[in-house]
């Protein structure tokens, strides 16, 4: 039989059937699937000489990604989306009940609906490329797996180690899905299919997971295994805080299966995927999730298509520098070369980056082979030797624009003509940077966010004469170093750190009202940001924020104007971190080590007596608030380009909470017209500082959203 989707054919009675979404880079499932595998199915039912089946991908690069999210925007009810999980739960019902075996052989990404199709086979056996993953990643979209993955998943490996995985999202490499006992056996991609086929002539595989002691007194016992249900609830509410609905629904599902049944925990579990679909929450995650899929397929940049690139260089082997190397090296799998004024910064940028590949070897998640190859890509060099080959540069020296003036220059004068000039900066305008420069087309701005090796946002900075295809091959770098870049305009602050500002300004001002240090950053926290805006401060360096704000002022006006807090802990020199002494104690470990306990010498030296007064609520409104308007200035502006593009710059930059979808579609959901009636409520309490700008306050009269 061929259709559209799948192919079958016997080969010597063992029927391969091999799934290929026609036109699509990569296999996904759909609805409209079901009715094939039916046919499919009749058509093996009917063939007696077929005594095993093996499900392969025709995609060379992939088994099968997932399913097509975007058919869950087409259900209006929690009733539809509930019936989708049915169907799905049904046809790999039939897949499991064949009497004859069927074995999945999986290359590449194999996630999500993916693996419950897998997971309904009665073995699997993968490849062991780097490319092929194993996973479960439906509760970073606010979704838990619906198609009987949270029941086949535990019984297969375990509750332990099936809820890490569904709980996280993060998927398996080959090595570590065999040891989990997900996969039967782990072999080259060149006798993948063959390997698959002596595992159908050997019929359906009779297993039996090996448990240790500690591991068989939490699940062989219903004592046991209420203590790994309850230990993980714990852990998830003090993670989630109440913000996600779906981990908790999940961890709900998989006991409802262990404890009454696998039919009744099938029921628990489509009920539940109806109700999340339907979720604010999981049409925020899913929004990103659109947004970013989109990103990555713009290769252009006004029509121009990116300029080849062989070969990188990096200025400066400090912090930043090196973590761009690191990234460039591991990620885009670009030679780099780092140019340093000093032996100290190279050998600096070289231990970074063995430090980060080390633990991966050790956790056998890298070959030694592959972590020398990887370091083997980062040269270095006290001059401009081996840079009269490279294609692009990035600049990561001092915030300092005669510096970087400077190195424009040189740059010009050392390395070919083609050779773009990225500058890493968080604050000074790149055309006066490009101002002198003999290729001024040719410079771009490139802002990472540290940790470089960590954060997933990169800001791209035209100037006025900045080339198009300077931009496109900006964008491509960053895509292949593993980031999520945002082009913006060459304005103060450009557009992470201009909406940041008065975020931090206003939790600056709450200090001063007497609210203490861990209430405000708690209060942040519980709002749903990773980190607290005092910690967050102490982090990126009080005399880097205090360096900023005198340029947003200048360029913006008054509004940016800062409390004197700043002025207050540099005169006493607390610049955070970087020197041990900022809003925390940075030279002693809070409790088991996980919080630094606060400094409270520092309220004296503000002249105040810390009281808690305002709701935690009210505390992160204040800044929250202060942020939204800001940003619905910028794209007013037209700093970004989209409502989309401000949302990933927000949650990849900041970590706005990621379950409300940025700023702009937080907004969308909450209304304009009830954002500004907040904003105007905090006006008459605290300031005209709270006061709608202009854009929102049209927006709210016309009844416009973002979305």
């Amino acid at each position: 039989m061929t259709a559209s989707t799948f192919t079958l054919r016997n080969e010597d009675g063992i029927g391969i059937i091999t799934m290929d979404v026609p036109g699509e880079r990569m296999n996904t499932l759909r609805a409209s699937f079901v009715d094939e595998i039916q046919a499919l199915l009749a058509e093996v039912t009917a063939d007696s000489s077929i005594r095993g089946l093996v499900l392969c991908s025709g995609k060379p690069d992939s088994f099968i990604a997932g399913a097509d999210v975007r058919m869950l925007d087409e259900c209006t009810s929690a009733g539809q989306a509930e019936a989708l999980a049915r169907a799905g739960q049904e046809i790999f019902h039939r897949l499991e009940a064949l009497e004859i075996p069927l074995i999945a052989a999986i290359h590449g990404p194999c996630l999500g609906g993916g693996l419950e199709l897998a997971l309904a086979c009665h073995g699997r056996v993968c490849s062991d490329d780097d490319q092929t993953r194993l996973g479960l990643p439906e509760v970073q979209l606010g979704l838990l797996p619906g198609s009987g993955g949270t029941q086949r998943l535990p019984r297969l490996v375990g509750p332990i180690r099936a809820l890490d995985m569904m709980l996280t999202g993060k998927p398996l490499r080959p090595a570590q899905a065999l040891k989990a006992g997900l996969v039967d056996d782990m072999v080259p991609r060149s006798i993948l299919l063959q390997t698959a086929v002596e595992l159908v002539r050997q019929g359906k595989p009779i297993r039996s997971r090996k448990k240790d002691l500690k591991t068989l007194a939490l699940e062989a016992n219903p004592l046991g295994r209420k203590l790994v249900f309850y230990k993980a609830l714990s852990t998830l509410r003090h993670k989630t805080r109440g913000k996600y609905p779906a981990p908790e629904r999940l961890l709900e599902v998989v006991r409802t299966g262990y404890e009454q049944g696998m039919e009744k925990g099938l029921d628990a579990e489509a009920q539940a995927f109806g109700e999340l679909v339907m979720s604010p929450e999981s049409a925020a995650l899913r929004q990103l999730f659109f947004a970013t899929t989109e990103m990555k397929k713009e290769t252009r940049w006004q029509g121009e298509e990116p300029n080849a690139l062989a070969r990188i260089g990096v200025l400066g082997g400090g912090l930043m520098g090196g973590g761009i190397a690191f990234v460039t090296s591991t990620r885009a799998g670009l030679p780099v070369r780092i140019k340093d004024i000093s032996h100290k910064g190279i050998n600096q940028a070289m231990a970074s980056a063995h430090g980060l590949l080390a633990p991966k070897l050790h956790k056998k998640q890298l070959r030694a082979s592959e972590m020398q190859q990887q370091l083997a890509r980062i040269t270095s060099t006290l001059d401009y030797r081996g840079f009269e080959r490279v294609d692009l540069v990035v600049e990561a020296v001092f915030e300092d624009l005669e510096v970087k003036r400077q190195m424009v220059a040189e740059v010009e004068a050392n390395c070919p003509a083609h050779t773009l000039f990225a500058t890493n900066t968080s604050s000074l305008p790149i055309h006066q940077i490009a101002d002198g420069a003999a290729r001024p087309e040719q410079l771009v701005g490139l802002h990472y966010f540290s940790p470089v090796n960590k954060m997933p946002l990169v800001e791209i900075i035209p100037h006025a004469v900045t080339s198009p295809a300077t931009v496109a091959t900006a964008l491509k770098l960053a895509r292949a170093q593993g980031k999520t870049p945002i082009v913006v305009q060459d304005k103060a602050g450009f557009y992470v750190n201009r909406i940041l500002a008065p975020y931090l300004n206003e939790a600056a001002r709450l200090l001063l009202e007497g609210e203490p240090i861990e209430a405000i950053d708690q209060a942040l926290v519980d709002y749903g940001f990773p980190v607290g805006p005092l910690t967050l401060l102490d982090e990126v360096g009080i005399d880097v924020a205090a360096k900023i704000s005198p340029v947003l002022v200048r360029e913006l006006g008054e509004r940016f104007t800062a409390p004197e807090v700043f002025d207050k802990l540099l005169n006493d020199n607390r610049h955070g971190k970087k020197n041990g002494r900022g809003f925390y104690r940075h030279d002693k470990k809070g409790k088991k080590g996980k919080h630094k306990p606060v400094d409270d010498s520092l309220y004296p030296l503000l002249g105040i007596k810390p009281q808690h007064r305002l709701p935690a609520q009210e505390l992160a409104e204040r800044c929250v608030l202060m942020m939204l308007n800001e940003a619905a200035r910028t794209l007013d502006e037209g700093v970004i380009a989209s409502a989309r593009d401000g949302d990933i710059g927000a949650v990849f930059g900041i970590g706005f909470p990621p379950f409300s979808g940025g700023p702009f579609f937080f907004m969308h959901q909450q209304g304009i017209g009830s954002v500004v009636d907040k904003m105007n409520e905090c006006a008459r309490k605290y300031g005209e500082r709270f006061g709608p700008c202009e854009p929102l306050r049209r927006m709210a009269e016309s009844r416009e959203s973002y979305y």
